[in-house]
């Protein structure tokens, strides 16, 4: 039996990769900074975990000490592991790319056979992003280590969908760009299907999204529907995002990063190869059922 290291265990995806590898027959040691985050549900009805998952391994990848013995006795690693919005105690350099770092020198050490990463979707126009350029950073180092690797790139989770709801339960929604632009997000359930693989197959890089493509316009009204609410939507020219994100990174550049990986999103088609079985509209009425 493989035993698997999982770290962002606590995660959206984590979550649910940890189900497929178990699923598959896998040992799964779940890496995490908080080991009761795993006895509840995350914060977008992705289950608990901790009666799931083989054992835990507490550390936190920006204090070295903490992580002797992650990976010993591991056959292969994934990680879905980085931040996943600004904190003011850490930064996305820290996490993203030097964290997965340490973890990567350690599974090279332990004699780990594969890591299997999950970056972004159509990271080469977007490199100069600080969020992007840490991911990939992060890429060319695994690819340079010499381990057998596969790197996953999905174009968004139905998690980050979930804020729409939260936006159109306010009555009103303003957008950057004019909302012709596409995207098919996929759910956590259906993209640790292709995690895991990727971890078992021999793709090295694969692009994902979900099976049910949106115009960014048609997937607000969806969001607005599944309350009950009249869609008023109003789009914003992509160049008034442009001067707000000069004005930001003079006052606060880390936000400024995360803001400005939102505008490029907006520049540019987020459709990927479709995948799974999980659609939108069923995931937007669980969580208006729920009172999410």
């Amino acid at each position: 039996m493989q035993t698997v290291l999982l770290a962002g265990a606590a995660g959206y995806l984590g979550r649910y990769t940890a189900m497929e590898f178990k699923k598959r027959g896998y040992r799964v040691r779940a890496f995490v900074r908080n080991a009761d985050k795993l006895r509840i549900p995350g914060p977008s009805r992705e289950p608990p975990i901790d009666n799931l998952v083989d054992e835990v391994f507490v550390g936190d990848v920006t204090k070295p000490d903490s992580l002797d013995g992650l990976c010993d006795g591991i056959d292969v690693v994934f990680s879905s592991m980085g931040l996943t919005h600004p904190d003011p105690k850490l930064n996305f350099e820290a996490v993203d790319h030097l964290g997965n770092r340490r973890i990567l020198d350690l599974a090279l050490k332990a004699g780990v056979r594969k890591f299997v990463y999950v970056s972004i979707f159509r990271a080469e126009e977007m490199i100069d992003n600080e969020v992007v350029k840490v991911h990939e950073e992060f890429v060319e180092d695994l690819k340079a280590s010499g381990m057998d690797y596969a790197i996953v790139r999905p174009n968004g989770y139905f998690s980050d969908m979930g804020q729409f709801l939260k936006i159109a339960r306010k009555g009103i929604m303003f957008w950057l760009g004019d909302g012709h632009n596409k995207i098919n997000p996929i759910h956590g359930a259906d993209l640790a299907v292709v995690c895991v693989d990727a971890m078992e197959g021999t793709a090295k890089e694969i692009d994902v999204g979900g099976p049910d493509v949106f115009t960014f316009k048609a997937l607000f009204e969806l969001a607005f529907h599944a309350i009950g609410k009249n869609p008023r939507i109003f789009f914003i020219p992509l160049w008034v995002g442009d001067g707000m994100l000069s004005i930001l990174r003079i006052f606060s550049p880390r936000l400024a990063g995360v803001a400005s990986f939102a505008v490029e999103v907006n520049r540019m088609e987020n459709d990927a190869p479709p995948y799974g079985t999980h659609h939108l509209e069923d995931y937007y009425r669980e969580l208006v059922k729920s009172g999410r």
